[in-house]
């Protein structure tokens, strides 16, 4: 075996774990929201104020569809809707304190539930994804300019 096949070989196997354990996370999250909505206050948390139409593209869903969702984060008090300062016409949404916290809470619940199985590892398999971790950092990095790029 080539060093270039081993290499493939082990980006599918670095794949499908690192595709595992992404899926597994997001089943055990808490269904208090549609997956939908919570990414979109994730969105909004990381990207600031973005219009109705900005957010379905981002979350892949249609603009009449993230009108109702936002609507309903709206009554429950997760976002508000106030005007763009560069163009009156225009309307954002905006996360609110409450919106802010959820996000934040959720995020630390998933922080803490993997935090508990590396607790689990040995101290060679601990030590091994700290050593990975700028290589994952890098990862997310790469995912969040490939996200950007097929949005726009």
């Amino acid at each position: 075996m080539s060093r270039r096949d081993a290499a493939h070989g082990a980006s599918d196997a670095i794949g499908s774990a690192l595709y595992g354990l992404a899926t597994r996370a997001v089943r055990r999250l808490p269904r208090d929201m549609s997956l939908t909505s919570a990414a979109t206050l994730a969105t909004l948390d990381k990207t600031g104020p973005r219009r109705i139409t900005d957010l379905a593209v981002a979350e892949g869903v249609t603009q009449p569809a993230m009108t109702v969702l936002v609507r309903v984060m709206e009554e429950s008090g997760l976002v508000e809707r106030k005007g763009d300062p560069s163009d009156k016409r225009v309307t954002l949404v905006c996360l609110t304190e409450a919106g802010a916290s959820y996000v934040r809470t959720r995020r630390q619940a998933g922080v803490d539930a993997y935090a508990r199985l590396i607790g689990e590892l040995t101290g060679d398999e601990a030590e091994a994804l700290a050593a990975a971790l700028p290589a994952l950092l890098h990862l997310a990095e790469l995912e969040s300019h490939a996200r950007e790029e097929s949005d726009r």
